[in-house]
């Protein structure tokens, strides 16, 4: 067993064919088991749970960080910068509608990161980031 603990979510979904072509196909992540009503995701080595809930579908709030408008709710990964870079390209070339366009936040400051934030087919807000320098992920 990994020594290292997994990190497990799960949440809302409009439709589970819809969430297997945007997690599965278009992120790259591993399908696990499923269900009529659920399906299991490997997230960069993360457990994520695809549930179907309409009722508890979308984001409502969003908070003021360093200019934009970030959605409260929120998952995702923080990746190699390499990866976050190659991420960014795939979604532009599949003509994904960003909430915050990839750009760098906290440039020059301590936590300095690239970031980007964009919404699933459920309207579930997912931000990918990625920093130079990883003892910056916790740095105050």
């Amino acid at each position: 067993m990994n020594a290292t603990p997994l990190f497990h979510l799960a949440f809302p979904v409009n439709d589970l064919s819809e969430a297997r072509r945007f997690y599965g196909e278009l992120l790259g992540c591993p399908e696990g088991r499923s269900s009529e009503a659920w399906i299991d995701f490997n997230f960069h080595g993360h457990q994520v749970v695809a549930h179907l809930a309409p009722e508890e579908c979308g984001h409502r709030a969003t908070s003021a960080v360093d200019g934009d408008e970030v959605p409260v709710r929120h998952f995702g990964a923080i990746l190699p910068m390499q990866a976050w870079e190659a991420l960014a390209d795939k979604l532009r070339a599949a003509g994904t509608k960003f909430v915050i366009e990839p750009h760098v936040r906290f440039k020059g400051q301590v936590g300095e990161q690239a970031t980007m934030f964009f919404l699933d087919p459920s309207g579930n807000a997912l931000e990918f980031k990625a920093f130079g320098d990883l003892s910056q992920v916790f740095a105050k």
